[in-house]
């Protein structure tokens, strides 16, 4: 049976994420993702004026082209995709995953190639760049298993945490900008964490629902070369097929000097993609996270990053939005809960406390507390 939530979340994808225009060319990319969805977004693209163009792709089937590919086809690959990404207005990517843990056993250096030579110059280049777009996962039996919830809870609370009203989180979110941008020093405390860092100069974003969905973050970057101390996260990660656990940085002169994880396995996993070039050893993002309906991790960043009461930081490429300098393959968002069930944690703006165990104590900002959301 049409499940409706599909069809007003792709109304909100095209009209609100994107604000798609009359001949705006618009490429939806999907991976692992029933066709209904597809089917959904071609049609309200055409409804808001838009031309619909369709990439249909299967994790699977990427594994088997990652695994063999050599630099001068992953080279090839880029031309013909970074043409394509050049032509259009907007993206709408919707990512599905049958199995989280697809890419796992491609060899690293695949999929160095493949970040490089493909995901940077299409992507973080042309797309983040010059595109209106969004993206997003789509619940699968294999999400719900990694969240430890039933594939229908799942399902039912990824429609809730997705369609929300975001012009009224995005109204509240702009205490939240007006504050950062005020703001020099940022120092963040907590079990295992102390951290210190400028954002003076930098942009502050605000992410509402116009890249992500989920969404629910205010976003900057550090000043490059700022960054000292040491920070532990407690939200595992899923990257490049793999899983990372407890993740703890030390930091000196904003480079990451020592990064270990929970075992020896994923500690060197873990330094092997930081070394993939320079940038990945610097941060390229310091972000906020402010949704309210989202209070726990699922080994899913482009939901854990918006938990309610978290921030991330970010090893890799800088957004141009709010950019820093640093430029990498990489862009790994790292979270860490605040929140008092997670051990709690306080920010400083300047030496003047801003939010403590996950909620923001400053009047101003107090909109943003899941309590008041």
């Amino acid at each position: 049976m049409k499940d409706p939530r599909a069809a007003s979340l792709a109304h909100l994808l095209v009209n609100y994420s994107c604000d798609i225009q009359k001949g705006e060319k618009v490429l939806i990319e999907s991976f692992d993702i029933p066709e209904e969805l597809v089917i959904e977004l071609i049609r309200e693209t055409r409804r808001a004026g838009g031309v619909p163009f369709v990439s249909i792709r299967q994790n699977r089937v990427m594994r088997a082209f990652y695994e063999g590919a050599t630099e001068e086809q992953v080279r090839d690959f880029c031309d013909f995709e970074l043409n394509r990404m050049k032509r259009m207005d907007a993206y709408i990517g919707v990512r599905g995953s049958n199995n989280v843990a697809e890419m796992s056993d491609v060899h690293h250096d695949k999929l160095k190639i493949v970040n490089a030579f493909y995901f940077k110059p299409v992507h973080l280049e042309q797309r983040v760049k010059h595109t209106k777009w969004v993206v997003l996962r789509w619940p699968t039996p294999s999400m719900a298993q990694q969240a430890g919830m039933s594939t229908e809870a799942f399902e039912d609370f990824f429609f809730s945490v997705c369609i929300l009203d975001y012009r009224k989180m995005s109204k509240a979110m702009d205490n939240l900008v007006s504050c950062m941008d005020k703001t020099d020093r940022v120092r963040i405390e907590g079990p295992g964490t102390n951290l210190e860092f400028s954002i003076k100069g930098i942009p502050q974003r605000k992410c509402d629902g116009k890249r992500n969905i989920p969404d629910g973050e205010v976003y900057t970057a550090p000043v490059r070369d700022s960054i000292n101390g040491r920070i532990q996260f407690n939200a595992p990660t899923i990257y490049q097929g793999c899983t990372f656990s407890d993740i703890r940085l030390e930091f000196a002169d904003g480079r990451i000097i020592k990064a270990i994880a929970a075992s020896r396995e994923e500690t060197d996993k873990l330094n092997k993609i930081l070394d993939s070039d320079e940038g990945a050893r610097h941060i390229g993002e310091f972000a906020l996270g402010v949704n309210p309906q989202i209070t726990r991790p699922m080994k899913d960043i482009l939901f854990d990053e918006k938990i309610s009461g978290s921030i991330h930081l970010t090893p890799g490429q800088a957004y141009e939005e709010a950019d820093n300098g640093n430029r990498s393959q990489i862009h790994w968002d790292l979270v860490l809960i605040q929140t008092q069930e997670y051990g709690g944690g306080d920010i400083y703006f300047d030496d003047v406390l801003v939010r403590k165990n996950g909620l923001f104590v400053l009047p101003e900002l107090a909109e943003l507390n899941p309590e008041r959301a």
